[in-house]
């Protein structure tokens, strides 16, 4: 019986588990970005991340802890040097999985595994959008939102000169 053993044995033995998972962690450490089935990449993110919270803090316990589960000192160094800094904030949630399809052969589900912090396309700030005006808003939100908008849109004119033009006339 299968009580309380959640996590997805992916179809393979534990030491053949064990070793993909590790090749695979080694391999989104290294490139920050893999292909593989939305399986396997939610398996990934369950076994990578808590590696990824170890290299927040660089010290021999948790390089050696690294190390016994990735076994590729050049992934360890990168992972320590690199990305331990880069995700030092990160309260957590250091992958993003993407999906993307299916594969053409056997129709499985495909997906994009990547580390948060180096993907600078998701990075860019995004323009916030304008309120939206509601019924139960007044006329002066309604007003002061409209203001906003037209504010951002188009850039200030230097309005003084052509004011005291006209006063002068």
């Amino acid at each position: 019986m299968r009580h309380n053993k959640k996590f997805n044995h992916l179809s393979r033995k534990a030491n053949h588990r064990a070793a993909m998972l590790s090749n695979m962690a080694c391999s989104l450490i290294m490139h920050k970005r893999i292909n593989t089935t939305l399986a396997k990449a939610k398996a990934l993110r369950i076994y990578v991340e808590p590696i990824l919270t170890r290299a927040k803090e660089d010290n021999m316990n948790n390089r050696r802890l690294a190390f016994s589960l990735l076994k590729q000192k050049e992934v360890v160094t990168e992972l320590f040097q690199n990305v331990g800094e880069k995700i030092a904030n990160r309260p957590g949630g250091y992958t993003r999985i993407l999906r993307t399809g299916f594969r053409l052969g056997d129709a499985a589900e495909m997906a994009i595994i990547e580390l948060v912090d180096y993907n600078e396309n998701m990075l860019k700030e995004t323009k916030k959008a304008a309120k939206k005006a509601t019924r139960r808003a007044g006329k002066k939100a309604v007003k002061e939102a409209v203001e906003e908008v037209a504010a951002e849109a188009a850039p200030e004119a230097p309005a003084a000169p052509a004011a005291e033009e006209a006063k002068a006339e």
